[in-house]
């Protein structure tokens, strides 16, 4: 083994930059990896402290017991208590201070007319809590609100917004409230709980706003006398709540924010980017694998001779494993101080890009520092076994014959194998998402497609390489012609080297496909189920913004303009015991603006105990019209409803419809999501939109947009999902470049004679460099058209699966424009990659070359 460590450490050092390439591809995976690590602790430390010290001063928190939590949804709504208990909470021996805490959506409108936030995170109003220690927002700057109309804003949202103290601005609460800026508040001392908003009122205006009436309360919290303990505090409350009603200690309270903030943020971020981790690592194993499969074929005269010397099998294959692991362990903790770096860099870039990442020193765990470095050893350690197994099979009589460059790959039980395997992939794709939806066996029919297209990567290199680079002969002569056939010459080589750029832009075109169908989905759900002219609406997704009056409706259609104005609000119910959202509106009028299928029932008989269901929800509960359901609100009220109607679309009007009057008793702050407008006879859209936007901007200025402008802006954020998605892509592209331009120079010094021979028939350095480029973008292109045509059908299995998965009709598209681009980048990035390769051959000294063994 000593000899093989001697002998593996003095080949590192006299070929560094053999391996540049593949240390360059571990240690950018490695640090995206380690990166992602330190700063999902870093944050999740920074928001366990955050939340800690804000709610440092409630020992306990008075809340409704039960929870309703619709499907998709992870927060559920609880039951508001009653404000009177404060006095029965007071009175419990231990408790020192005790205030209501009120809170709803608000959504504060900037000194530039637009809302602030809205786009995720929540827009919250609440009653200022005049204790000091019990309010978790800490007043840095100004006063309290002491009379109607006056609020605090915490410090994020006013800078964001332009505003400062004295400013009056509009709160949509949704009914837009006139308010004062009288003070500024910190979070834990930062600006804000992440990008949330808050804005803090007295605590008559909360309950005028914020609730269905008076006497009404999100909770109550509650600090306790010195020396008595949270749990203690707890035991002492319990007893005199009334059913329904529960104390929690306020580190649980504490710790459900922060695992709230965990599920809904932190958990979906840094898997997202575990996933391009895993991408990145996994477009590195191929350039990694090709790189010692090279360098072996290269050694393979001086292997034998280590064998022909005594040499053993595990000796020769130990040498070429040491070399990897050398590679690996140096390119790993490099790329876990980049990493680590990458983090601290992210920590002071958040806050300048408008997300408070909070203070503190990065939090390394031990998981963050080992799982990087382990993944990067095994993933150089496993990318490299096979050709060092290779290796040690070299004959000792090898070392009398010339070395050739490796041209297998397109053998028969490759083709056999590789053929069934992509018929067992289609079999088992097509099952999951046509005969039996399942998305279990879509994913497993999409890993198998990706290990087919691998196991036939060298069987197709052949074909596809000669009928990409058919032009050359034409286009560049005798140049281009060798440039094809130096492509051929080795199918495994090729196929490996393509296949990095392969799985890049196989995920780039997944990610273009299954966007180009959400936005096909969304055009479809609008132009199919929307049949009002405008629509009216709050730009906003996630949790945040605070939804339209519901004044609105009714006071558009008093204009001669309007035919019909229908507001859809939300709200939430059990129904037959499963959480379900509700939306609430008129039902006449839903059925005028939107299109709503077969209607079975009569939709205007519902009244305040009638309900409306979609058909499919209806053959899902064997419900029919006339049936009765049981729906149990959040404020414990229960009461049967009957099934007075049986509509067939859901896209927009949710799957259970109920009136207004049905839900009066139950609401708490009422707002509507989505307004759709139906303009009378002979009124043009011009007109109509107009006299819509002069009415609305009485009530918080919501957009009003016309159909095809509603099904753009609701598909907006597709276009930044995207984006964001190429940024991290652009890491898989770079690390399948690394790989062709080391496989290429690696090969360039395998052809040195070759080369030499041709300069010395008279090829000029343009035309070796030119040779050597197109040889490069021929592979690229190879790479680049499976990595398309996979990407394309991935994509078409994504969004079938998730059409099997979902209540809603998934429409498939194919973006050509986009994924002619795609297409252009990958080709484009070969020529990039050949191109220092391409200089070192011209700079080849001819005589030198010549004379090369």
């Amino acid at each position: 083994m000593n000899a093989s460590l001697r002998l593996s450490l003095s080949s590192l050092r006299a070929h560094r930059r053999r391996f540049a390439g593949t240390f360059l591809a571990v240690f950018l995976g490695v640090a995206f990896l380690a990166g992602t690590l330190v700063m999902g602790d870093t944050l999740r430390a920074g928001f366990d402290s955050m939340f800690g010290n804000a709610t440092a001063g409630t020992d306990a928190v008075v809340r409704g017991a039960d929870a309703i939590t619709t499907p998709g949804e992870s927060q559920g709504v609880r039951q508001p208590v009653p404000t009177d208990l404060v006095d029965t909470v007071a009175a419990v021996p231990g408790v020192a201070a005790v205030a209501p805490d009120i809170q709803g959506a608000g959504q504060l409108v900037g000194s530039d007319g637009e809302p602030i936030g809205g786009q995720g995170p929540p827009t919250l109003a609440g009653n200022w809590i005049t204790d000091a220690k019990l309010n978790p927002y800490r007043l840095a700057q100004g006063r309290a609100p002491a009379r109607s109309g006056e609020v605090v804003v915490n410090r994020g949202t006013a800078e964001k917004g332009g505003l400062t103290i004295g400013d009056t601005t509009t709160l949509r609460t949704p009914d837009p409230v006139r308010v004062t800026i009288v003070g500024l508040a910190t979070f834990g001392g930062e600006d804000g709980m992440a990008q949330v908003t808050f804005t803090g009122m007295t605590r008559a205006d909360a309950e005028k706003y914020l609730t269905a009436g008076p006497g009404r309360a999100t909770g109550i919290v509650v600090r306790a006398d010195p020396g008595v303990s949270q749990s203690e505090l707890v035991d002492r409350l319990t007893p005199v709540l009334p059913t329904g009603v529960e104390a929690i200690t306020g580190q649980a309270s504490a710790q459900e924010n922060t695992d709230m903030i965990a599920s809904q943020f932190l958990t979906i971020f840094t898997t997202f980017l575990l996933v391009f981790s895993g991408v990145a690592l996994l477009v590195a194993t191929f350039s990694i694998h090709n790189t010692f499969a090279i360098v072996v074929a290269q050694r393979a005269r001086e292997n034998a001779l280590l064998r022909a010397l005594g040499a053993s099998r595990r000796q020769v294959a130990e040498a070429t494993l040491v070399e990897a692991a050398a590679v690996a362990v140096t390119a790993s903790a490099a790329g876990l101080a980049g990493g680590i770096g990458i983090a601290a860099g992210l920590q002071a870039l958040f806050p300048a890009i408008g997300f408070p990442f909070p203070e503190g020193d990065l939090v390394i765990s031990a998981v963050s520092l080992a799982l990087p470095l382990v993944v990067g050893v095994l993933v150089c350690l496993g990318s490299a076994l096979p050709p060092a197994v290779r290796a040690g099979r070299t004959a000792p009589l090898a070392a009398l014959r010339e070395t050739a460059v490796d041209s297998a790959g397109a053998s028969r039980p490759r083709a056999v194998t590789g053929t069934g395997l992509l018929v067992l992939a289609v079999a088992v794709t097509l099952t999951g998402v046509l005969v039996a939806p399942s998305l279990w066996l879509a994913g497993g029919g999409a890993v198998l497609a990706l290990i087919a297209f691998v196991v036939l990567g060298p069987v197709a290199s052949g074909t596809a390489v000669r009928v990409l680079g058919s032009p050359l002969d034409r286009l560049r002569g005798v140049t281009g012609g060798l440039a094809r056939r130096n492509a051929l010459r080795s199918p495994k080589r090729t196929a490996a080297t393509a296949g990095a750029l392969m799985i890049g832009v196989a995920v780039v075109s997944l990610f273009t496909v299954f966007g180009a169908s959400l936005k096909a989905t969304m055009d479809q759900t609008v132009s199919r189920s929307f049949a009002g002219d405008v629509a009216v609406s709050t730009p906003s997704f996630g949790a945040g913004g605070s939804g339209l009056s519901p004044k609105l409706a009714p006071a558009l259609g008093t204009l001669p303009e309007v035919d019909t104005a229908v507001g859809l609000g939300r709200g939430v119910a059990e129904v037959d015991g499963k959480g379900r959202a509700l939306t609430v509106t008129d039902p006449v009028a839903l059925r005028r603006t939107f299109d709503l299928g077969a209607v079975q029932g009569d939709l205007g008989a519902l009244g305040s105990d009638g309900i409306a269901i979609t058909r499919q929800e209806a053959d899902r509960r064997r419900l029919t019209t006339g049936d009765a359901a049981r729906l149990v609100f959040t404020d414990g009220e229960e009461k049967t409803f009957t099934v007075r109607a049986v509509y067939g679309r859901s896209e927009l009007a949710g799957d259970y419809v109920i009136t207004r009057a049905a839900w009066a008793p139950h609401r708490t702050q009422d707002a509507d999501t989505l307004l759709a407008v139906a303009f009378a006879d002979g009124v043009s859209t011009a007109d109509g939109k107009a006299a819509v936007e002069k009415v609305a901007a009485r009530y918080g200025n919501p957009e009003v947009q016309t159909r095809d402008e509603y099904a753009r802006s609701s598909a907006g954020g597709i276009d930044m999902m995207l984006t964001l998605v190429y940024a991290l892509l652009a890491l898989a592209v770079l690390i399948a470049l690394l790989g062709i331009a080391n496989t290429l120079t690696l090969a360039i010094h395998e052809r040195t004679r070759e080369l030499g021979l041709l300069r010395a028939v008279g090829q000029t350095r343009s035309q070796l460099r030119a040779m050597v480029r197109w040889e490069s973008i021929l592979v690229a292109a190879f790479g680049t058209a499976g990595g398309l045509t996979l990407g394309a059908f991935l994509g078409w299995v994504l969004v079938r699966a998730s059409d099997g998965a979902s209540d809603s009709a998934f429409a498939f598209a194919l973006p050509p424009a986009r994924l002619a681009v795609v297409a252009l980048v990958g080709v484009a990035a070969g020529a990039l990659a050949g191109l220092r390769p391409a200089r070192r051959a011209a700079r080849l000294d001819v005589l030198r070359a010549i004379a090369t063994e």
